[in-house]
């Protein structure tokens, strides 16, 4: 079992690496970050358009490139490098990958061909004010109404809920859970921006008042859709994380190589050689963990369950704890505005939460493992 990258693969990510250097600098995240929508229309159009980013891992038939989980792996690490802006996350990771899973034919066929070409903005909202990311943490309702279903109730905590143009939300019926389709012009739904303290991803709360829903999967079939989703979603979050803790880590080496002090680089120092030899080490690992839940979940592994939760966890705290060792090792100018590190730390502590924290997702491993 060989799990390094193939030229094809490596080449991928070396164009998307030099399209996010020059769509997704500093300044442009800074810029995006102030904004309400949070992305540039004009860069995410390009995406889709000119490298067929939203439909990599989308098959041929339903308008995608038709490419695997390892090439949508690769992807994501470098907009996790990059802080790229944009709904991507959202769209092609969680509610692409829930439609792929639910095995619904029909909804298939009216939504992913949109998500592919960028022309729709999905996401996916499954927490609510207790911010659980189980089952047991549903309470939005869904009672029959007509040929179809009504919903009320509300979800938070939603990434990119205030631009998306299609949400899918899970529900309690008769049956169980359920999982449906809104369209966010729906009467009766409001959408309200959220404060986060991570400005580079967005996240809204929305409110549904009897809003029409259209079934997704089958009545009371939606946990095992949506369980499997969270964990092919936190083995992209992984990898996207690996991509920030890399960053973190160069910027670190970087400057311990240009700051002088006492006459010397501060990378000579054995305090500073000894941080960023940890960090090298757990951000090492962190790709072990990352790439492996990216062999799985192309390979629709029965390890999937176990390996997800095992990367979300490890690549939570290596991100981190990368993330804040960073902003150690540049001392003074670390805690300023003007140095990208504490947008790397803010990601960092975000998605460290997004999807269950590492607590939660150790906790998940065990019982998954039967311990």
């Amino acid at each position: 079992m060989s799990f390094a990258f193939s030229e094809d693969q490596e080449e991928l990510r070396a164009g998307i690496r030099r399209f996010l250097e020059q769509k997704s600098p500093e300044s442009e995240v800074r810029r995006l970050m102030e904004t309400a929508e949070g992305y540039d229309p004009g860069v995410w159009s390009q995406m889709s358009d000119q490298l067929g980013l939203q439909g990599l891992a989308i098959p041929e038939e339903l308008g995608g490139q038709g490419f695997g989980f390892v090439e949508l792996g690769i992807v994501l690490e470098e907009m996790g490098r990059a802080l790229l802006c944009a709904p991507f996350f959202s769209s092609v990771v969680l509610a692409a990958n829930l439609l792929l899973v639910s095995g619904d034919a029909e909804a298939q066929a009216r939504h992913l061909p949109g998500i592919a070409s960028g022309e729709t903005i999905a996401t996916v909202g499954l927490t609510e004010d207790a911010g659980r990311w189980d089952e047991a943490g549903i309470a939005l309702r869904a009672t029959r109404s007509g040929a179809g279903h009504a919903l009320t109730g509300h979800k938070t905590y939603v990434l990119d809920g205030l631009v998306a143009d299609l949400l899918l939300v899970p529900a309690t019926t008769e049956a169980g859970t359920s999982i449906f389709a809104v369209q966010a012009d729906a009467a009766g739904l409001t959408r309200t921006p959220l404060s986060t303290m991570d400005l580079t991803r967005k996240q809204a709360r929305i409110e549904l008042d009897g809003v029409a829903g259209e079934l997704v999967g089958t009545d009371g079939g939606g946990w095992p859709i949506l369980s499997k989703t969270l964990d092919l979603a936190a083995v992209g979050l992984a990898n996207e994380q690996v991509g920030g803790a890399q960053r973190v880590l160069e910027m670190s080496v970087q400057y311990a190589k240009d700051r002088i002090q006492f006459g010397r680089p501060i990378g000579s120092f054995q305090a500073i050689k000894h941080k960023c030899a940890d960090l090298l080490v757990e951000v090492e690992s962190a790709k072990s963990a990352a790439y492996y839940g990216s062999w799985c979940a192309q390979e629709d592994s029965g390890e999937l369950p176990v390996v997800a939760s095992l990367a979300k966890a490890y690549c939570s705290d290596a991100y981190f704890h990368a993330a804040g060792e960073s902003i150690q090792i540049h001392g003074g100018i670390g805690f300023t505005w003007e140095h990208p590190a504490h947008l790397y730390f803010k990601r960092a502590k975000t998605t460290e939460l997004l999807l269950g924290d590492p607590t939660y997702h150790r906790e998940l491993l065990a019982q998954r493992v039967g311990i």
